[in-house]
């Protein structure tokens, strides 16, 4: 990790680049427990958790399906990338997750250990939803998330120092 000045203004936003918007939140781990993602998340707004999480979400599912978003230490943002979606207005895409969670006979656990058990244990196949998230379309999704960005613009100001993995 390198500590870099990072800012977020009408400029940055004006780029509709959703990963730039989020850059002050890459020092959050999504590594450990839930507890330090959610203590490391605190001084952010909520409006940067939601794009945070639902880029994860999407570039995971995007590189190898909901297998390896839940796989991988990502699925401990699901219930952000769940809220999310509801919040940048992606109906389908929330409809879609709602399904995935449904095949683990309650809710994915926020470890990634006990995730991967769950996924194992009970044999959970996402082949269908997958290709739902892939016909819903990359640029759909980024769509909604810019003009989320956009419209509460405000949420994503920053100015300040991040510790930026190298």
């Amino acid at each position: 990790m390198t500590k870099h000045h990072v800012k977020v203004d009408h400029l940055v936003i004006a780029e509709r680049n959703p990963f730039k918007v989020v850059l002050p939140l890459s020092s959050v781990s999504i590594y450990d427990s839930k507890d330090r993602y959610d203590r490391e998340m605190k001084p952010f707004s909520t409006e940067q958790r939601t794009i945070f999480a639902v880029l994860w979400y999407v570039y995971e599912v995007e590189n190898g399906g909901h297998q390896r978003f839940y796989s991988n230490s990502t699925g401990i943002v699901w219930e952000d990338a769940l809220n999310g979606l509801e919040r940048v207005g992606s109906i389908d895409g929330k409809e879609i997750m709602v399904s995935s969670i449904e095949r683990f006979h309650g809710v994915p656990s926020f470890d990634r250990t006990e995730r991967r058990l769950q996924l194992e244990s009970l044999a959970i196949a996402f082949d269908d939803l997958d290709r739902r998230l892939y016909q819903l379309g990359h640029d759909n999704i980024m769509d909604l998330l810019t003009t989320y960005i956009v419209n509460n613009r405000a949420a994503f100001y920053f100015d300040g120092e991040v510790d930026i993995p190298d």
